[in-house]
């Protein structure tokens, strides 16, 4: 028999599993290239030259030391190259040593819960959220508290602020959003900023902030992700390089500490404990090497955006209604029926996404536009059958035309 609590994250956890399991045995019956997969976040845009380049340079070298253990934080010269990319994302002086390289960012955000929380405390974040933070809260004994945003998925600070209570040790945000590929305005962060100042005063200790940023450099329209930095002092950046070098399988990112946060060299030794004792031991030696050298490159961006472009239209033409991605590769469209039916009625045109209810947001979808235009396209009538069967609440026999 499993751990009961692991019996239940695989009960809560089982919408995205699901859609992968429903979409094997779609291409299975059907062919995977009549399938529209919209269900996982998977980066498909090649990764920029050079990390080709210095994959090959690095392999090339065959020194002994090339795999060995190295400081729990990282390689000095790996940390020093994150430090000078922190830099000049947040505005904000940085040092090799308020940086530590982990096991992408979702290594980064449970070794600063292990390093913060105590057992009962809380961590608030909006919702809807990625799905995994509840599961990284209480893997340490903190208890996940989602706050719901506002209808167009901006930041609700009133409503964070009711959330803020006595147990509240930290506030997690994700911008660019996934699932909604909301970006959060300068004004929304500089807000957040002095209420959680104003809350800290009053608790007597700091209340953190966790800016969780691997969509940073995947936005749209000629915007900017701000600053966190500039804004709050007890503050955290984790990101990794999953999408912007589109790198996912290799666990690569980093832990940027604030430089004028409370307590920092207290935090920071127990960020780096924290990174041994998970098990994670140090982020790959490898993929160190390689973020270092690649740290300020970038895959094309243009080519999500013109997919978000084009599966905007369609999801316009369908008669859906959305708020438009800044960022990331995802959109979130608000259901005509109950989010989980629409899905079965998307299936049944051959096109996967995910409950919106798998991300705290009943009503909605989210759909993963990291897959190739023509599979986008060929999206299109099947989008408008299903939404036209959602509103006559008719009969769905599936179709073999989509």
């Amino acid at each position: 028999m499993i751990a009961a609590r692991i019996k239940e994250y695989l009960e809560r956890a089982s919408w995205i599993r699901k859609m992968f399991e429903e979409g094997a045995r779609l291409k299975a019956r059907y062919g995977a290239d009549r399938v529209c997969d919209f269900s996982l976040g998977n980066p498909d845009v090649p990764p920029p030259p050079e990390v080709s380049e210095a994959l090959r340079e690095i392999v090339s070298e065959d020194r002994p030391e090339l795999h060995a253990y190295m400081p729990n934080a990282g390689f000095p010269f790996a940390r020093e190259a994150m430090a000078r990319k922190v830099s000049r994302e947040q505005g904000l002086e940085v040092s090799a040593e308020e940086v530590i390289l982990t096991c992408g960012a979702a290594g980064g955000l449970n070794i600063i819960f292990k390093a913060l929380l105590n057992p009962g405390e809380e961590v608030v974040f909006p919702s809807p959220f990625f799905v995994e933070y509840g599961f990284y809260v209480e893997n340490h004994h903190g208890v996940p508290r989602p706050v719901p945003t506002r209808e167009d998925f901006s930041l609700d600070l009133e409503a964070l602020s009711a959330a803020i209570g006595p147990r509240t040790r930290a506030v997690l945000i994700n911008s660019p959003h996934n699932p909604t590929g909301r970006l959060y305005p300068e004004e929304d962060i500089a807000r957040l900023g002095e209420l959680l100042r104003e809350k800290s005063r009053t608790l007597g200790r700091p209340v953190y902030l966790i800016s969780d940023e691997p969509y940073r450099n995947l936005v749209f329209d000629g915007r900017r992700t701000p600053s966190v930095f500039l804004h709050y002092e007890a503050s955290f950046v984790v990101s990794s390089f999953s999408k912007e070098l589109s790198l996912p399988g290799e666990r690569i990112g980093f832990v940027a500490v604030h430089p004028e946060m409370p307590g920092k060299e207290e935090v920071l030794s127990a960020l780096i404990l924290a990174n041994r004792i998970l098990g994670f031991v140090n982020a790959p030696a490898l993929a160190q090497r390689i973020a270092a050298r690649c740290a300020e490159s970038l895959v094309d961006v243009s080519v999500y955006e013109r997919r978000r472009d084009l599966l905007c239209e369609i999801l316009s033409e369908a008669g859906l209604e959305y708020v438009r991605p800044e960022g990331a590769f995802y959109v979130f469209p608000r259901t005509p029926v109950d989010d989980v039916e629409f899905c079965r009625l998307l299936q049944e045109e051959l096109i996967l996404a995910v409950p919106g209810r798998g991300f705290g947001a009943p009503g909605h979808i989210r759909l993963a536009f990291c897959v190739d235009e023509k599979i986008i396209e060929r999206s299109r009538e099947g989008f408008k059958r299903a939404v036209e069967k959602a509103r006559k609440g008719g009969p769905s026999d599936v179709s073999t035309s989509a």
